[in-house]
């Protein structure tokens, strides 16, 4: 990298670890892809659009993955963005580009009947059944996110109404349905078990640890690791598996994706559209199993 560049890439790095704390290796993965442009263009301010266009191209002939170039761009991209910004460079030469096409990842998914072995090994437990049964429960029952269930206050819970209020993304309100079964699994943990774990310093939390303060994401991610161990899906079972199981079963049932939408929170109809996906498969599945005329490799 020349002085020229240098100079730019290192005042923007500064920026980025003084304005938004970046990790140091953050940073670095962001030099080196400026280093990638940098080797083919003299000067940073001089670039135009064919040429970055043509460094883009440049790294798919060297065989780097649409996910790797798609990260360069937006490297560049925010690079560029700085530079105008501060007032040394008039316009982006990285706006118009196009980046690679990236195959959306399909969910993890599980099986009404994997979702009752977590149960089972919930209800085994021998220090917090009914907490482990009633996290499992509206997790899946509901669709809620890992911040929004373990976040969750006592008095958004509705439960003679079957409803659970949560404030999501971006702070937006929703009311979401709690299952018979879940509101039977929350109303025995918060007679029984909740009251034991609760201290006078206990916070306004549905879900405590063991020690009466609030259960935060790690821990529940612990406790979701150690019931998938138990049922025998170690490795198959993160705390976003039950929310993503919770809308796919939802459309699979015939819900309407609207209706999923709207439960789930989802500020665009095509993030949910994803499960619609998982669907498809999951009735290529069932008729290559259960047809004799299933589709063929489906």
């Amino acid at each position: 990298m020349n002085a020229a560049w240098q100079s730019e890439v290192d005042d923007w790095l500064d920026q980025l670890l003084v304005e938004r704390s970046l990790a140091a290796n953050t940073l670095e993965a962001y030099r080196r892809d400026l280093a990638r442009l940098a080797a083919t263009l003299p000067a940073p301010l001089a670039a135009t659009e064919p040429e970055l266009r043509r460094a883009l191209h440049a790294a798919e002939a060297a065989g780097l993955s649409p996910r790797s170039r798609a990260r360069l761009l937006s490297a560049w991209r925010s690079f560029y963005r700085y530079l105008c910004a501060e007032g040394r460079c008039a316009q982006s030469p990285a706006e118009g580009l196009e980046g690679p096409r990236l195959a959306r990842a399909l969910p993890d998914l599980l099986a009404v009947a994997e979702i009752e072995a977590l149960l089972a090994a919930a209800a085994a437990g021998e220090r917090t059944p009914r907490r482990d049964c009633a996290l499992v429960e509206l997790a899946y029952g509901s669709g809620l996110r890992a911040s929004e269930l373990v976040g969750l206050p006592p008095a958004e819970l509705f439960l003679a109404e079957g409803l659970v209020r949560v404030l999501g993304k971006g702070r937006k309100e929703r009311w979401v349905p709690v299952g018979s079964r879940a509101v039977e699994a929350l109303a025995r943990y918060l007679g029984e078990e909740r009251p034991r774990l609760a201290t006078a310093l206990s916070p306004a939390r549905v879900f405590l640890n063991a020690r009466g303060g609030a259960l935060g994401r790690i821990g529940w991610w612990k406790i979701l690791q150690r019931l998938a161990a138990t049922a025998g899906l170690a490795g198959r079972v993160k705390p976003h598996s039950l929310r993503h199981s919770f809308a796919t079963h939802l459309l699979e049932g015939g819900a309407d994706l609207r209706a999923v939408q709207e439960m789930l929170g989802h500020a665009s109809i095509g993030t949910t559209q994803i499960y619609t996906q998982v669907d498809r498969l999951y009735l290529k599945r069932v008729h290559r199993e259960y047809h004799p005329r299933g589709i063929a490799g489906g």
